[in-house]
């Protein structure tokens, strides 16, 4: 199982769209849009658990495309400097 960060996500994404743009490359496990907790929209990014080689095609297919004038940065997630994981 592999957790991808996809960033810079337009704010209007809602989950389905953001789901469905993975599923296009494999079954996704679950999928995390992260969202602000008074207005509800979408903060820009996103996190995806896909297995390993589903997701090496998502990110491929994905990073550097264009949403809604909005070029996704789509990559395999990295542990924050301090070592503690992203939530």
């Amino acid at each position: 199982m592999q957790r991808i960060y996809a960033g810079n996500l337009p704010a209007d994404l809602t989950e389905k769209e953001f789901t469905d743009m993975f599923a296009e490359h494999g079954r996704v496990r679950s999928a995390d849009l992260v969202r602000d907790l008074f207005s509800g929209q979408c903060r820009g990014f996103g996190f995806v658990e896909m297995e390993g080689h589903e997701a090496r095609a998502a990110i491929i297919a994905l990073n550097g495309r264009t949403l809604r004038g909005n070029c996704l940065r789509v990559n395999e997630e990295r542990p924050q400097r301090n070592g503690k994981k992203r939530r």
